[in-house]
């Protein structure tokens, strides 16, 4: 079970520890233990995902293979569930749990390391040797593009990293982003699900993608990919990338039809694929909203959708908290506002420590008065280039000019975390994005005297 390591540090005032429940609520509604509990069952040789009935009858083995921040808890889930029925498989991560029966193989997340590459080869060769009598449940969860890196053909793993370093600094969506790397490997966009026909595949999915894009999240290694290389090349035209002279000279041979193209929607191989999100950025809204509701807030979750810079998201969400303050529209305080999705941040010069909610978090708290206080987290627990999983920040902690000269540096981390503000929850075995709170109070934060700092 996840907690905020930090807690005492943090909960000063009875509003503080609601907001840290209503975080840890969504974490843990997303917890793979719970969803897959909740979303696969075993009876005989029936085999339930959501709605779907797969009989296990049909098939010679069952395999689990797939990959991201939270694939191994997943497959530890599925093992419970299917227990001696369940042949094997490997799933790669970077934050592994003892299993039984799959095999669990290291990468790296957010840039993509040497024994990903490794990791990923097996995977391929394990998908591979899958028959038509295989049934593949295929894990794919949030980080999977990073943690499973299968260079392409004349690809070297720099030249990866230094694609995927220019790609995150950017700022560019994470669509755009996923274009470029699926044109540069042999596992993303589909790639994965060519490799295992004419294998039944049951792909189950922890959304860590606004809009729950299937050809996006851990760039669709299962799933058929509608990006184009002149799509990639558009990406990098667009932001202006410097890339390595590999990268250019395959995207410009695939724009110019020398290579073959990511499988398509329509494919023939993609008849005995399904896919199912089993959990998402709603999911732990949901959860959070009961929380803040429990404890006397009228809660409104604006979106699960939420993208852009994490500094200006926060402007608005901040504008929303003082007009609720200030006119009691469009709901009354005590109110909790909650949003989700996946903002971005873009570095100037050399960066510093934090992240999108890191970012999020003290660009709101410039803005908002001593009635408010803001919680943001990255669900998988490690927001951007920190080791915090976000921060909780209101107005007593806002020195307005070095507030906002760590923004302007993309120093959050460092400014947060000497006003003990940062949120250390570890690695919290799932992914479904980000995940927003602002608690906005009747009256003052410092009315009782002792919520200072």
């Amino acid at each position: 079970m996840t907690r905020i390591q930090n807690r005492a540090a943090l909960a000063q005032s009875p509003a503080h520890e609601t907001v840290l429940d209503a975080l840890l609520a969504g974490i843990e509604a997303s917890d793979p233990a719970t969803v897959v509990e909740s979303t696969v069952s075993l009876d005989g040789d029936q085999l339930r995902v959501g709605e779907t009935t797969y009989d296990l009858a049909a098939y010679s083995e069952v395999v689990v293979l797939g990959g991201g921040n939270a694939a191994s808890q997943v497959a530890r889930a599925l093992e419970a569930v299917l227990g001696d029925r369940l042949d094997g498989g490997l799933v790669v991560t970077d934050d592994p749990v003892e299993t039984e029966r799959v095999t669990v193989r290291p990468g790296d997340h957010p840039v993509p390391s040497e024994r990903g590459v490794e990791s990923t080869r097996q995977l391929l060769d394990r998908a591979a040797a899958a028959t038509e009598e295989t049934l593949v449940l295929g894990v794919i969860t949030g980080g999977g593009s990073a943690l499973m890196p299968a260079p392409a053909a004349g690809i070297e793993l720099d030249d990866l990293v230094e694609t995927t370093d220019q790609l995150l600094q950017s700022g560019a969506p994470i669509q755009d982003i996923n274009a470029v790397r699926k044109h540069l490997s042999a596992i993303k966009g589909g790639q994965l699900a060519a490799l295992a026909a004419p294998a039944t595949v049951v792909s189950l999915v922890l959304s860590d993608v606004v809009g729950n894009h299937l050809d996006v999240i851990a760039s669709g290694p299962l799933v058929p990919d509608p990006s184009t290389f002149a799509d990639a090349q558009a990406v990098i035209d667009r932001f202006d990338l410097s890339l390595p002279d590999s990268v250019s000279e395959r995207i410009r041979a695939g724009v110019a039809g020398d290579l073959e193209e990511t499988p398509k929607p329509g494919d023939p191989i993609f008849e005995h694929v399904s896919t199912h999100v089993i959990a998402d950025g709603m999911t732990a809204l949901t959860a959070a909203a009961d929380v803040t509701e429990a404890a006397g807030y009228d809660s409104l979750v604006l979106s699960s959708r939420v993208e852009g810079e994490a500094a200006e998201a926060a402007k608005t969400h901040a504008a929303i908290a003082n007009e609720i303050r200030a006119t009691g529209t469009p709901i009354e305080p005590p109110a909790a506002i909650l949003s989700g999705g996946e903002t971005t941040v873009t570095i100037d010069g050399d960066g510093g420590s934090g992240g999108p909610n890191q970012e999020f978090a003290l660009s709101a708290g410039l803005s908002l008065d001593d009635s408010t206080i803001v919680g943001a987290v990255d669900s998988d627990g490690i927001d951007g280039a920190s080791d915090a999983a976000g921060a909780l920040v209101d107005e007593s902690v806002v020195d307005r000019q070095a507030a906002q000269a760590a923004l302007d540096a993309n120093d959050t981390g460092a400014y947060l975390q000497a006003r003990d503000r940062t949120i250390l929850t570890g690695q919290t075995g799932t992914n479904v994005n980000d995940l927003r709170i602002l608690l906005v109070e009747e009256g003052s934060l410092k009315a009782g005297g002792d919520e200072s700092e």
